[in-house]
């Protein structure tokens, strides 16, 4: 490991879009519904686990949970059972019935 190695890192950040630095997931996510809101994909779906702001989808791609709405009301978290939008930075691609994991970024 040399001294310039964090110069790798930001290039690879800033040409392939997002990665996932944890190996296992913190939770999954079952779309039952997938919209676009103001250019930004939307997924509305249950929680399995505990989902925060700022962590990561893993559908057919990568993308960053940016805010999390349960009854049109922003939260700061999603438990097990919730019914809720995951508002994304970027997009998973996902359909509806994936089930999608969901890990720490």
């Amino acid at each position: 490991m040399g001294p310039f190695d964090f110069l790798k890192r930001l290039k690879k950040e800033d040409a392939g879009g997002e990665f996932i630095a944890s190996r296992r997931p913190v939770g999954r996510f079952l779309v039952e519904e997938v919209l676009t809101v103001f250019g930004r994909e939307t997924l509305i779906g249950m929680v399995e686990g505990v989902i925060y702001p700022g962590y990561k989808v893993k559908g057919r791609a990568v993308a960053l949970i940016r805010e999390i709405q349960r009854d049109r009301k922003s939260v700061d978290f999603a438990v097990d059972g919730d019914r809720v939008a995951l508002i994304l930075e970027g997009r998973t691609n996902a359909k509806k019935g994936d089930l999608l994991e969901v890990y720490q970024s």
